[in-house]
Parts: structure tokens; sequence; C-alpha cells
């Protein structure tokens, strides 16, 4: 029997053998923000307890939710036998087509002249990632600018590729809306040709979005300045609950005469988030630029991840080939849209029925399912330990995780965290 003091030595000896790694020096980085605020959600115990964090739709009963079109979706893919070979390196090629056209609309001149590249991504972080690594490359020397706030992965994609990433004025928080001012002068004072990333609609984090008026003067001002702009789509259908109304920013661009770069994520709109679903395309000037730049695309996504994954592109083939079930899905992501506006007006009118004098209609003038609240960290931690109701320090709020059950609850608890200030 091995003696303490012997026992003890040996546990010093091995602490020393392993205290000098190859890795010693790598320090442990800070928790994702998101994850923390489902941590402590997951330790409460509160029976009152919400979680308003999550960036995933749940339905009135706070469950994830499966759209029925997906369902039958799925059933049209099973049955049909398919085998499980590799896509190729561009993806699934009859759902790049229909992502192309569910953007842009079915009588996009760039699809009918074979102006523009769509190659299948890894959801909207994936076609991100291809974005910026091909600018990186091949529009050297420039800047990405994306709005303040923005979200997270934006700024990490693009430095991460080697993109130097600055930011324009976006959110005021005095009114809880937009800075158009601060936008338009900083994206004008942006050096000639520079990356204007811009969120589509539903603009994450904080739900504010510009009026199309504002959208045409942003776009006059990239064609003057020579800027190459990039959008970020995520929402499409999910903001507004009308598919070609959120794409309406997009399309203006193009009409312009831009020659976009952009992003789109199948996860919000279709309920798809495991199975990261996206696209990245890239419109040029003529069917030859398109055939190049789709090679060279070709070569950088090689050695990222070879090819993407077949079933999540498969599923919204199933669902955008089918008239049946793209009427289906187009009254589902309705259907979560509206829940969605609906939880908004909910709320504020709880917080007048218990006494809140504060103007609260920027709940309602923002759209989508995130909500810049207006909430100090202080406030947002009161949330927390007082009531049990979790979310962002920035005050940004998942709408999708309100239902009828808990609304007023959440609204007497913003009130009284409020009501002082």
């Amino acid at each position: 029997m091995i003696s303490s003091t012997r026992h003890l030595a040996r546990l010093v000896k091995n602490t020393r053998k392993y205290s000098t790694g190859f890795w010693s020096q790598v320090q442990k980085g800070p928790e994702d923000p998101i994850l923390g605020v489902s941590l402590a959600f997951n330790k409460d115990q509160s029976p009152h307890k919400i979680n308003l964090g999550v960036g995933a739709y749940r339905d009135e009963n706070g469950k994830p939710y499966v759209l029925d079109c997906v369902k039958k979706a799925d059933k049209k893919v099973f049955e049909a036998n398919v085998d499980h070979e590799y896509a190729p390196i561009v993806g699934v090629a009859q759902f790049n087509q229909l992502a192309a056209q569910l953007a842009l609309g079915e009588d996009s001149q760039h699809i009918k002249e074979k102006r523009i590249t769509t190659v299948q991504a890894i959801s909207g972080t994936g076609a991100l990632r291809i974005a910026a690594a091909f600018l990186g490359r091949f529009y050297q020397g420039k800047t990405a600018y994306v709005p303040n706030p923005t979200w997270g992965n934006h700024n990490v994609i693009f430095a991460d590729c080697g993109v130097p990433v600055k930011s324009y004025g976006y959110y005021d928080p005095k009114t809880c809306g937009l800075n158009f001012d601060a936008m338009s002068n900083d994206i004008k004072s942006a050096p000639e040709g520079s990356i204007i990333l811009l969120h589509a609609c539903a603009h994450n984090p904080t739900g504010v979005d510009p009026s199309m008026e504002q959208w045409k003067k942003i776009s006059d001002i990239c064609k003057e300045r020579k800027h190459f702009v990039l959008f970020d789509f995520a929402y499409q259908g999910f903001a507004s609950g009308n598919p070609e109304k959120d794409a309406a920013a997009i399309r203006l661009f193009v009409e312009q005469g831009h020659n976009i770069a952009l992003c789109q994520s199948f996860a919000k709109n279709f309920g798809l988030y495991g199975e990261r679903i996206g696209a990245f395309s890239l419109l040029t000037a003529t069917p030859e630029e398109a055939i190049n730049v789709e090679s060279q695309l070709k070569i950088l996504i090689r050695p990222m991840y070879s090819n993407p994954p077949v079933y999540g592109a498969r599923l919204v083939s199933a669902i955008l080939k089918d008239k049946e079930l793209t009427n289906q899905w187009r009254t589902e992501v309705k259907g979560m849209a509206d829940r969605i506006i609906d939880m908004r007006e909910q709320l504020v009118k709880y917080l007048k029925k218990h006494g809140s004098t504060r103007d609260w209609s920027h709940i309602t003038n923002q759209i989508g399912m995130f909500c810049f609240t207006g909430l100090t960290p202080e406030q947002v931690d009161r949330l927390a330990s007082e009531f049990h109701i979790y979310l962002t320090r920035n005050g940004r709020i998942s709408i999708a995780g309100i239902n009828s059950t808990n609304v007023e609850y959440l609204a007497k608890a913003m009130h009284a965290v409020t009501k002082n200030n």
C-alpha cells in the first residue's frame, strides 16, 4: 500500500510533468455571452424563469417548431430513396438556383443571363466566411465596414480572413432607433471602394431597419463612393411575413446597378437550424466573370470543408420546387412572423397596463426576432436576480422567447426595474 507521503510525492511529480506542455501558453478564452445566458437559465430552478437570449424561434408553448412543410419535404426526400454521396464543391445545384431566385426574384436578369454564381454554404456563418475569404484574396487592401452594433461574428470572420474591419454608425440609444445621419455620413466618409456590409432586414441585434427611402439614399452613396456592397440575409420571410418585402432592399440595390454579394441563411425562416444550410452569391457583369468567380470559390472551399452537407439543401429544394409546399412555407413563415409581431404588441400593452409611462414604441417599431429594449446592464442584472428573466447585458431580447403565458410577467418585471429611472 502506497503511503500518503509517497502518494503526495507522485502527485507533485505528475503535476510537474504536465505543467509545461506544448500548449501551456494558450489561455482560456471568454465564454460566449449567449451561451452564458442559457447556462444561467438552465441552472435556475424557478418555475417563472424565462430565456430571452436564445436566437431560435419558439412556439406558443416555448418549444422548438418544426414546420409542417419541412416534415412533408422530409417524407419526399426519404421516399425518393436518395443516396448519400458527396455533393459537388459548390453544393446541390438545384438548391443554389432556387436560393438565388428566392432572394432576387424569378425575373432576375442576373439569373436569366447567368451573371451570377451561387455556392451552397454552411448556413449564414459559412456564407460570410466564404465571402470574407474571397474578398481577402481578390479585393485586397480594402476595409470592411459593419454597423455598430452588429452580429458578433461579423467582426471576427473578417478579421480571421485578414480583412480589416471598422464600423459605421447605426443604432441611436437615445431613440432606440436608427441613427441614419451617422450611418450615411460614415459610409460616405469611408475610403472609396470599401466593403459595406448591410443587414438586408431584421437587423441583428437591434431589430432596427432603414426605410425604403433611406435604403435608396444608402444605395446612392455606395454608388457614388464606388463601394462594394455585401448583404447578410438571414431572415427572408421571417421578418415581415412577406419574403418579397424582406428582400426589397437587396432588389433595390441590384436594380440600381450594384453587383452585390449575398449571404443567405435558411436556419430561421425554414426552422433548419441544425442542418446548417445557406448560400453565398456574387453578382457579376458578364457570364464569363461568373464562371471565373465560381472556379475560384471552388479553390477556396476545397481546403476549407471540401463540400457541403446535402440534407438541408434537399429539404429546401423539395419545398421551393413544389408550388404547394412553397405556398405552405409562405403561410407558416408568416405565422411565425405574425406571432413575433403580436408578442411585441402584447408586451407594450402590458407595460402600459402595469403603469409604465416610458415610451416603449421602439418595441413595436423594430422588426424581427430581436429587440433592443433600451434596458441598462444593471437593469438586466436585476431581471435575472429578482425575476429569473435572462437576456444579454446589452438589453437585447429574443421576442421568440415570449408567449402568452409569460408576456405579462415579463412586462411587470421590466416596469419594476425601469420605473425609477
